[in-house]
């Protein structure tokens, strides 16, 4: 959009003016709610610099981080009846998870502040590759999945081998699991 039609459109406005000889006057209700505007708009540009901020730091300390596809599955204890078997379900929800240190942080986004969850790399006690699978746009997931002391089990995946193969090398090497021999 050109100057001259940006201020065609700004005359339009019922308090704009494209004359010098028009004063534009405002109600003190109306400059009050101005300035609370702009309050409002400064406090949101410092959240948005501080989640920057933040991801920034997340980025550099990390030893991995990206988006992958999680779901949750609890193992069944002793006595327990079968788990119902689900695969029809599509619950894989994306997720930004990050490497970092001891432990294994779930962000909902990548810009959230603070993690949905977490886990321990020392509850780890299996991490191994799953079936790959097709989803329904023809696109191939590649997944892996990480086992905790708790019975909690996370299945991750995504649309690729290598940043599958990333995260499922880098926990093996991280909780000190030998890895599997592949054929």
């Amino acid at each position: 959009m050109g100057a001259t039609s940006m201020l065609k459109l700004f005359s339009l406005l019922p308090w704009a003016s494209t004359s010098d000889d028009d004063m534009v006057e405002l109600t003190r209700a109306e400059l009050e709610s101005l300035r609370a505007e702009i309050v409002d708009a400064d406090e949101r540009e410092s959240h948005l610099k501080a989640q920057l901020e933040h991801l920034d730091e997340i980025l550099k300390s990390a030893r991995l981080s990206g988006y992958l596809y999680i779901r949750t599955r609890w193992t069944e204890l002793p006595g327990e009846p079968p788990i119902i078997d689900d695969g029809d379900v599509d619950d894989w929800l994306p997720r930004f998870v990050v490497l970092n240190g001891s432990c294994v942080y779930y962000y909902l986004k990548s810009t959230d502040l603070s993690p949905q969850d977490s886990t321990v790399l020392s509850d780890i006690v299996e991490v191994g590759p799953l079936p790959n699978f097709v989803r329904e746009n023809q696109q191939t997931r590649y997944g892996f999945y990480i086992l905790t002391c708790h019975g909690l089990r996370f299945e991750c995946a995504s649309d690729s081998k290598i940043q599958a193969d990333s995260w499922m090398t880098a926990l093996q090497d991280d909780c000190k699991f030998e890895q599997p021999l592949t054929a």
